[in-house]
């Protein structure tokens, strides 16, 4: 397994420079601007013509311990047996994120499959649904992580590419196989509860109308105080915690968007009625120490390999100047043998710890091991 890494950003040329026409490579993963990616797709497309070429928009960049914005972040990978595998879906052709889970699961071969990436548009997809979909359909051995693009903090438009140019509302899978392959992938928050527990009394899906019989949008606006004139994005700061009794543990979902109407709140995952809530607030020096508690979980025993760093763009802007820092934490677990990229996004994917499968989780960090024997 060989990895390379270039960024890219305005102004300025590949760093380093792209080497000519690799053949070899069988995955690339391109994060960054859409209209960036667009910009460059012909000249990836000629580098590496043998690759499966993807990746999707972003709330920042990340390649080995920097994070960037505004920059194209470029992972190209040559397995020595594995293999790659992916395929692209519009969202909109499917009733539900559910059966484009289960669509997604049931077009990539199943032989020898052993892990998918998922990269997803990240406004109109329910994470909760999409993570079941896959999940129910997948051989049961086969383990799932990746993450829903991102738009910065404007909520505005989110896109996925597939040995393409962008597309919004699309979701791409993309199978490794091999016996040769090898794991590990972990995610960890670092979020501070406060305030008490609130009784979800009314909600639909993902979307959140009443938490204790009175108007969500409304409750949460008063703890928010000033924040609340800058809501959706200001919802970043402070995610809520959901606990029920069916969850072996508590999941943090991200607000997406707000309907002053109906008093509503749109999540990135799905919060059931019944299900008890409370609000989260950041502590910067947890937030740090959680992303190296994920690198610890997601260290492989041996050998060069790849980490794909997925991180919520909440994280990123609690803990702005410092955001550094939990990449470096990351660096420093998992040592300078391995090649690190990723993004922030509007949602992570990834197993539960010990199992497989696919979950949803919001405002962690979430890694993503990957070496070949």
């Amino acid at each position: 397994m060989q990895t390379d890494q270039f960024y890219w950003v305005p102004g300025s040329k590949w760093q380093p420079a792209l080497n000519g026409v690799d053949t070899k490579s069988s995955l690339v993963l391109c994060f960054g601007p859409a209209n960036l990616f667009a910009q460059h797709l012909e000249t990836l497309t000629t580098s590496f013509p043998n690759a499966v070429i993807t990746g999707c928009t972003t709330a920042g960049e990340i390649l080995d311990d920097q994070v960037r914005d505004n920059s194209l972040s470029l992972t190209s990978i040559a397995f020595n047996k594995a293999s790659v595998q992916a395929i692209q879906l519009e969202v909109s052709s499917f009733t539900s994120s559910l059966l484009a889970g289960e669509a997604l699961a049931e077009k990539l071969p199943h032989e020898s499959l052993r892990h998918v990436l998922i990269f997803s548009d990240g406004l109109c997809v329910n994470g909760t649904d999409l993570a079941r979909g896959l999940t129910k359909k997948l051989p049961q051995a086969v383990s799932v992580s990746g993450g829903l693009a991102g738009d910065g903090d404007q909520f505005l438009n989110t896109a996925t590419w597939l040995n393409g140019p962008p597309k919004s509302g699309h979701i791409v899978a993309v199978g490794l196989y091999g016996k040769s392959l090898a794991f590990a992938y972990s995610s960890f928050g670092g979020w501070d509860p406060f305030g008490p527990d609130r009784l979800v009394t009314r909600s639909d899906t993902n979307v959140l109308y009443e938490l204790d019989g009175r108007s969500a949008l409304e409750l949460y606006k008063e703890y928010l105080g000033p924040h609340a004139q800058e809501l959706p994005g200001s919802a970043l700061l402070f995610p809520l915690s959901i606990r029920a009794d069916t969850l072996a543990e508590e999941r943090v979902r991200t607000i997406l968007a707000v309907d002053e109407k109906t008093g509503s709140m749109t999540f990135a995952g799905d919060i059931p009625q019944g299900c008890h809530v409370r609000l989260m607030r950041a502590n910067f020096d947890r937030l740090i120490d959680g992303a190296s508690i994920a690198a610890q979980r997601a260290t492989l025993s041996r050998g060069q390999s790849f980490a794909l760093l997925i991180s919520c763009v909440g994280r990123k802007m609690v803990l702005k100047q410092r955001v550094e820092e939990e990449v470096e934490g990351v660096r420093q677990i998992l040592g300078e043998q391995v090649h690190m990229a990723g993004f922030y996004s509007y949602g992570e994917l990834s197993p539960l710890i010990d199992k497989v499968g696919c979950t949803l989780h919001n405002q962690t960090m979430t890694i993503t091991s990957i070496g070949e024997r």
